[in-house]
């Protein structure tokens, strides 16, 4: 089963590409470049030793911001979640927030932070915390109530609580939320790297238009982000078939 699912993928990917270049063939005149000359594109940016460094650019960016959300946002959500007057207090201004997109705190983060490595690095935590936070806190709405009953009536410490039904209970629910804010710390630093740094995928997508309109570079650097939001996809779904939190799925 795993190898026909494997093959139908593989069938999508080969018909789109033979549909777009079937399109470039019908109109020689298009500034699109065929999946022939794109492929070279990346071959040059690989001998050039841009592949990898546009890359790891990115992915370091990427890694900090989120990481730091989720160190941050996850305890900050659970404490939201198990307190009701925490929650009444902080949750108005969440929602006020969340709706805001990162990309509209570019000038400030330049303002605050420069531009570089930073400005990206604050805007992929500002991306990834709200929604983490809403998802963590959400999370522990759903614990339901009769775990966590019985749990007091044993006697459990609010430490042990968390430990051994909180945590347990909120995993798969928090799992896809992080794997959600992923995708969006992904997005944003793509965007950022347009604008507030001079490295990365983002970044070569406008080098590229302003380098004599390079768009064999430009669709490259499109090809580059799909495949490394594909890859980081799949690691997530991974953690989420971990046993631990295995459970909380139904069985395919």
């Amino acid at each position: 089963m795993s190898v026909r699912r494997f093959l139908l993928s593989v069938s999508g990917v080969v018909t789109l590409i033979l549909f777009w270049q079937l399109a470039v063939l019908s109109s020689p005149r298009t500034l699109i470049p065929g999946p022939l000359n794109v492929a070279a594109g990346i071959a040059e940016l690989a001998r050039n030793g841009l592949l990898v460094r546009y890359v790891v650019a990115s992915l370091f960016r990427v890694t900090w911001g989120y990481l730091l959300a989720v160190v941050l946002a996850v305890p900050f959500g659970v404490m939201l979640g198990l307190r009701k007057r925490a929650e009444l207090a902080f949750n108005p201004i969440l929602q006020l927030l969340r709706p805001v997109s990162a990309l509209a705190w570019i000038p400030i983060a330049i303002l605050w932070f420069g531009v570089g490595d930073l400005s990206a690095i604050f805007l992929i935590f500002l991306a990834s915390f709200l929604p983490l936070t809403v998802a963590a806190m959400h999370a522990v709405h759903n614990v339901d109530e009769v775990h966590v009953r019985a749990a007091s009536n044993f006697g459990l410490t609010r430490v042990h609580l968390l430990r051994t039904v909180i945590v347990p209970a909120i995993l798969p629910q928090l799992l896809t939320g992080m794997r959600i804010s992923l995708g969006i710390a992904w997005l944003v630093v793509v965007a950022a790297e347009m604008i507030a740094v001079n490295s990365g995928l983002g970044f070569l997508i406008i080098d590229a238009r302003n380098a004599g309109n390079r768009y064999d570079l430009v669709i490259a650097g499109m090809v580059l982000i799909g495949i490394v939001g594909l890859v980081l996809d799949v690691l997530m779904r991974r953690i989420e078939r971990l046993d631990a939190v295995r459970w909380g799925y139904a069985a395919e």
